[in-house]
């Protein structure tokens, strides 16, 4: 099973990521997408990692989530991808070909394995001012539709409540 979480940034998307993942079958594992560009994002990221428990295993993909989802699965019956945003941003020189993998990635995914996947939604932000933001958000947007039509489950967070857009 396929599962999109999506929200606007601090929307409780990613506490809600964990708890499905906590909630899914064991073993399980995390794959982070996100890396420290300046002091205040790596300090999220610590408060992320203060809030999960140690036991839990994390992978940082970088560019290369779809061939670590592909090991992923074969190795895990519950998987995080928290998120596609930042993956979008370490992809921009290979957007392409990158959001071709990471969906042939989603097409292997077996029944019995749940997977979550969390995302911010692109369209609830005012129009960008500059064409390099305005490019990021038409490729998460794009991103975000794809997973969503092979996704068994969307979720919208919205002030740490969910909203189902579609039910599994």
């Amino acid at each position: 099973m396929i599962r999109l979480i999506l929200g606007g940034d601090k929307s409780g998307k990613s506490d809600f990521g964990l708890q499905q993942l906590y909630n899914g079958d064991e073993p399980s594992v995390l794959l982070a997408t996100g890396h420290a560009q300046d002091f205040a994002f790596g300090q999220q990221i610590l408060d992320h990692r203060l809030a999960r428990i140690p036991e839990l295993p994390v992978k940082e993909t970088g560019i290369a989530l779809p061939q670590l989802l592909e090991k992923a699965i074969l190795e895990y019956r519950s998987i995080l991808i928290d998120s596609l945003d930042f993956w979008v941003f370490a992809c921009h020189g290979q957007w392409q070909q990158s959001q071709q993998a990471l969906l042939h990635s989603l097409s292997l995914v077996p029944a019995e394995c749940q997977l979550t996947i969390v995302s911010c939604e692109a369209g609830l932000g005012p129009i960008a001012a500059s064409s390099q933001v305005r490019q990021f958000i038409r490729r998460l947007g794009a991103l975000n539709q794809a997973v969503a039509a092979v996704s068994d489950e969307v979720c919208l967070m919205v002030a740490g409540l969910p909203l189902y857009v579609k039910k599994a």
